[in-house]
Parts: C-alpha cells; structure tokens; sequence
C-alpha cells in the first residue's frame, strides 16, 4: 500500500516570522546544537523519512525582527548524524555558490559518517545578496543559474561515481588497500566548469545523496523532470498542487523516468488544537506578534515592490507590483501573485498569509482535521507526501508526532517504524550504479 513521505522541516525556533516572540517557542536555543539533536531524535522516533535543514549563502536584510542567521548544514547534520541512527539527513546547497567538487565531497562524507543517510537539497539561490559575498558584481540571471545547475549536475555525478564500488580493497595480506584501475578521473571541461577528478573520497553507501529539487519555476519543473528524486514545493490550494503533481510527474515520464521514483513534498504548517476555534485562536496569536517592518521586507525580497508607507488595511496595489526581474525567488513570486488574484487581500492580510511559512501551505485545526487533509492531498494526486512545517519548535512538532501521526498511522497512511536504513530506503528510491562500473 503506498504511504506517505514525511520530513521534519528544521527551522530556527519555528517557521513563523513571529515564533521567536512566542511564550510556546525556545528562541534562546537556536544556537544550541542540543536543541537540534533532540528534534532530530525526535523526528526518528516518529519514523520520519528525514530532517530537512535549509540554507542560503547570505544574511537577509532583516534580521534585526526574525531569528534569519544560517548555520552551516554540513556541520549541523553531521552533529545530528552522531546521535540518530535511522532518520535521514537533508541540506540545502548552491550550484551557484559552492564548488561542485567540494559539494561532492562533503556529502560524500556525510553519506559515509550516517551510514547513507544524506540527501542534497538543490537550489540555485535566489538571494541576490549573496553574489558579493562571493566577489561577483551582480547575481546571475534565473536562466544562467539553471544552465550551470545542469552542468554542474553532470559534474558532481561523475565524481560520486569515479569510484566504483570494488574500488577499495582493504586487503592486508596482500597490500593492496585500493584498485586504481577502478577510481576514474572524470576530464570534465564544458562552459562553465571544469574538473578534473576524480574523488579523493570512495563511493558512498547509497552511491550518491538523494537528489532533492525545490524550485518550482519553469526551469525549476525541467531540472526536476531530469535530475530529481524528490521535489520541495509551496502549494496553497489542492487545486494548485495537484496541477503541480500532474505537471511534474508528465515531465518525468516525458524525461523517460519512472514517476513513481519521484517524491512530491509540499510543505505544511499546521497549527493543531482541541478544537478547531482553539487552532485558529492559536494562529491568531503569532499573527499578532508579527511585525510590518519584517513583513514587508519580505514582500519586498519575493515580489521586488515596496509598499511602505502604503495603507496596511487597503488592498495591495496591483499596478505597482512588478512582473518577476528573473534573478530573485521566481517560483515563490508565483505563488505570492496567485494569492493576491485568487483572494484580493488587504496588504496586512497578505503579509500575515506569508508571515506563517514563507508562502508554504498553513492550516489550523484539530488532529483529525490536520489529518484529514493531509489524507485528501495525498489521496487526490497533490503529493506524495509532505514537509512539515512546524510553526514553533519544539512543541509544534511535538504535537504533531504525538496526536496526528497516530491517525495516519490507524488509516494505514504511514509507517509505525522503518523499514531501511538509508533515505534511499525510506523513500523507496534504487541504489544508482556507478557510470565506471
């Protein structure tokens, strides 16, 4: 029976902007590796596929409302790494701002240290910010940003597999420690990169991280249809989801894949209470402590409109917003544009509606409601699965696991325990073979 896909979405003190203020959020442990570690124990003992820990290679403008810093994931995990044994292990890292080979590298050995649990979370960075922290002048264009993605794709591949599987031999009696017959340069020189190889690090368990992709733009689906074995997405209504669902899995049969090898993760942020008013109540409160400064320059990073100054509780001027420049969030400016056509909102009402998870699908209500829809998405041909958001840590994930998991559990929606070890494993995905071999 297929079940669902579920990831921990890690984000410090929680995925609403406000969280940090909450009485319910642990804001002065956001540095605290504990504090991750037991969320990630946490998340194995609910049998969760994997945590999921975001990055971007830049400090956003506004961080003086929201806790916005970055900890670098490679470190992160591999503490959480030493203290989980099961749950799997996903970073977010840039083909714009990282060399390929020392991406290959570094999740190269955080497959080896989790005994392959490592999954590559593939983003091109939409942050303009980050190109002087990496002496370029000016942030590259979407387009040119998804064509070195491309190569950059072919590059790290061939050096996870320029060591066959046999290629370390360990054999003392007669000295041979490895077989270089079987570690292979990877000669690579195209437009953009070139490398030479191949690995300094042997084949990893799973033979190479699990592809994630989490752009949702036309060159986001293409990269997607070709290279990804799971797909972060924002959707807001099943509608939308499922016209995502339907479009991503086509692309990837047309790319001549096996769709169901092709993991669709939206993300979810709920707000869960007895009753569904004490939900929404809940909700209510971060909304309150949100802060229009913050708010607005988050609107302004997405859709590249200031509207300070502009009357909070009049509606969001349609002729000032800007069609998508093609170097900033362009998936999520989509979505952000959907909702103000869908649902003609006041400038606060859209602000409060990004404020829960960045553009992410939020929801309030009881256990069984929360369920509910998880099972209507899943059912209905709008995802395989879901990231879930938890809007404050660490108990908004801690009321998840204990009162909405049992319920997809009794409906035989997902699993009591694992049955794997590796991410490749929980998600069902095959061990790839080495190109060499």
């Amino acid at each position: 029976m297929r079940q669902l896909h579920l990831n921990l979405f890690v984000y410090p003190a929680g995925h609403h902007e406000a969280a940090w203020r909450h009485r319910e959020a642990s804001p002065q442990r956001v540095l605290d590796i504990t504090h991750y570690q037991e969320l990630a124990q946490s998340a194995e003992r609910a049998a969760m596929d994997a945590v999921f820990f975001a990055d971007g290679p830049s400090l956003p403008d506004n961080v003086r409302y929201a806790s916005r810093f970055r900890l670098e994931p490679f470190t992160w995990l591999s503490a959480i790494a030493a203290v989980t044994e099961r749950v799997g292990l996903i970073a977010t890292a840039s083909t714009t701002y990282l060399e390929p080979y020392n991406l290959a590298r570094l999740f190269a050995s955080l497959d080896h240290l989790s005994a392959g649990r490592a999954g590559w979370n593939i983003v091109t960075t939409g942050a303009p910010q980050a190109a002087q922290n990496f002496g370029l002048q000016d942030h590259p264009v979407h387009a040119e940003r998804y064509a070195r993605a491309e190569e950059y794709l072919e590059v790290v591949g061939a050096l996870w597999d320029s060591w066959e599987d046999d290629a370390l031999v360990i054999d003392p009696a007669s000295g041979v420690f490895a077989d270089p017959a079987k570690i292979h340069p990877i000669g690579h020189a195209g437009p953009r990169l070139r490398v030479r190889g191949p690995l300094n690090t042997p084949r990893s368990p799973q033979g190479r991280p699990v592809y994630v992709q989490a752009g949702s733009s036309e060159d986001g689906r293409a990269l997607a249809a070709r290279h990804a074995e799971a797909v972060f997405t924002a959707q807001q209504t099943l509608d939308n989801a499922r016209d995502f669902y339907a479009d991503v899995k086509s692309r990837v049969k047309a790319a001549g894949r096996d769709p169901d090898l092709v993991k669709v993760l939206p993300g979810l942020s709920p707000f869960i209470g007895s009753t569904e008013a004490e939900a929404k109540a809940l909700q209510e409160e971060f909304d309150e402590l949100t802060q229009p400064e913050y708010s607005l320059g988050q609107l302004r990073q997405i859709l590249g409109v200031d509207l300070d100054g502009h009357d909070l509780d009049g509606p969001v001027p349609r002729d000032r917003l800007p069609a998508d420049t093609g170097r900033g969030h362009a998936s999520r400016h989509a979505v952000v544009l959907d909702i103000i056509e869908r649902e003609n909102p006041t400038i606060r009402t859209l602000l409060r509606r990004l404020a829960g998870a960045r553009g992410h699908w939020v929801t309030a209500g009881t256990p069984e409601q929360i369920a509910d829809r998880i099972e209507r998405w899943f059912t209905g041909g709008a995802a395989d699965g879901f990231n879930i958001m938890p809007p404050y840590l660490n108990g908004g994930f801690d009321v998840f696991a204990d009162h909405v998991l049992p319920l997809l559990r009794s409906r035989g929606l997902f699993r009591s325990e694992y049955g794997g070890a590796t991410l490749r494993e929980h998600y069902g995905l095959p061990r790839p073979a080495s190109r060499f071999a």
